[in-house]
């Protein structure tokens, strides 16, 4: 039931995703930096009651995942923002 679920939210995503203007998808990556966010913290309370060597160890493969989501959609929002500054152009020195 639940990996019917993970597929079910997969494919909407996918598809809701696709339906997105390009010129958003750096706003809806910065929004969802917040969501990442507590995909870490999930993951992190996931490892601390994992029984099992393997649980840890995906529990820990979640956490690396969320924390490139979170470290990317930070640096892309950056760049997005750097482009918005007043006085800095690339042709002048």
């Amino acid at each position: 039931m639940l990996v019917l679920v993970f597929i079910l939210s997969g494919l909407i995503g996918y598809w809701v995703i696709t339906k997105v203007p390009s010129l958003l998808h750096t706003p809806l990556m910065s929004g969802t930096n917040a969501i990442s966010g507590v995909t870490v913290l999930g993951a992190l309370i996931a490892v601390a009651v994992a029984a099992t060597t393997s649980s840890k160890s995906l529990a820990m493969v979640a956490i690396v995942l969320a924390m490139v989501n979170v470290v990317g959609g930070f640096l892309v929002t950056g760049r997005m923002l750097a482009m918005f500054k007043k006085g800095k152009s690339k042709g002048k020195e």
